[in-house]
């Protein structure tokens, strides 16, 4: 694939698109926590219909398998701690796609504005005026939590809920520790595994008992789920054992998955209806 190397060539590019033919556009697809029959319908009908799809590690290869042969695949290979392919990357191929008239979907993992930099990709596409569209996602705390059986907030355990990412933008932004650490809510960090000494120690400096029920839930709404109980004082011992993907919740609510869990990966009732409801999701759909 030609490449276009300077922000000069990008403009000239732009220019003679309008002069010949309509720009394509750029469609933020939240392909949700992992299991594809949590797709929205809007999300499953521009996988049908994109001409290429740019994706990352997060997005499952059970929801890449529904776009059609003739799609363009572009792994962007994102995951914590290493880009395959840097931001600005990702970005220039988002521009030089839909400067081709194509309509481009950028597959990202849960929801495309939380924590999914879908902000910073679409500020990009605006010096080239490329039309796009956002379609939300449900984002893994609220997926992975459900498939866990535990519910982020509850009259008896929370009256609220944070979402916190494990990774900053820069060392000099910082976690307001003393406001995570009070009682009666329920934190979630996303990408936050490699840091969970660092989170255990933070959060008992500021005061949060160690005794904090915790529970790691490792690829979560997928087959491997798993779901790791444990304390704050234990959570980096346990976080060795886990594997990335993977959200830690913090709170009391975690105590209810041994109540409430509901989701065995491996009498997974997916499999079995999965034919009987692909049918309709695709006819609701319009595909």
């Amino acid at each position: 694939m030609a490449t276009i190397n300077t922000v000069s060539q990008l403009n000239q590019a732009v220019n003679q698109k309008r002069d010949n033919t309509q720009l394509g556009k750029v469609v933020l697809v939240g392909a949700g926590p992992g299991d594809p029959d949590l797709l929205t319908v809007k999300a499953l009908r521009l996988i049908q219909q994109a001409d290429v799809i740019v994706y990352d590690r997060l997005v499952s290869n059970d929801i890449v398998a529904l776009a059609p042969e003739s799609t363009e695949l572009v792994f962007v290979g994102k995951r914590a701690g290493h880009h395959c392919v840097p931001q600005e990357g990702i970005n220039q191929i988002l521009v030089e796609h839909a400067l081709k008239g194509k309509l481009v979907v950028r597959l990202k993992g849960g929801d495309p504005f939380i924590f999914g930099r879908g902000g910073e990709e679409l500020e990009a596409l605006l010096p080239y005026q490329i039309p796009f569209e956002v379609v939300p996602g449900i984002t893994a705390a609220a997926g992975c939590a459900a498939y866990a059986g535990i519910p982020l907030t509850h009259r008896d355990h929370a009256q609220s809920v944070q979402f916190i990412t494990g990774h900053l933008k820069s060392e000099k932004e910082q976690i307001d520790w003393a406001s995570l650490a009070r009682s009666n809510h329920t934190l979630v960090f996303y990408m936050g595994l490699s840091q969970s000494g660092e989170i255990r120690r933070r959060l008992e400096a500021n005061g949060m008992s160690p005794s904090t029920p915790v529970a790691i839930v490792e690829r979560g709404t997928s087959k491997q789920q798993r779901v790791l109980p444990c304390s704050l004082q234990t959570l980096d011992i346990i976080a060795e054992h886990a594997q990335s993907p993977s959200l830690i919740i913090i709170g009391s609510v975690t105590q209810l998955t041994h109540k409430l869990s509901w989701f065995a990966p491996e009498k997974n009732i997916h499999d079995e209806y999965s034919e009987m409801r692909v049918a309709p999701i695709a006819k609701v759909a319009g595909l």
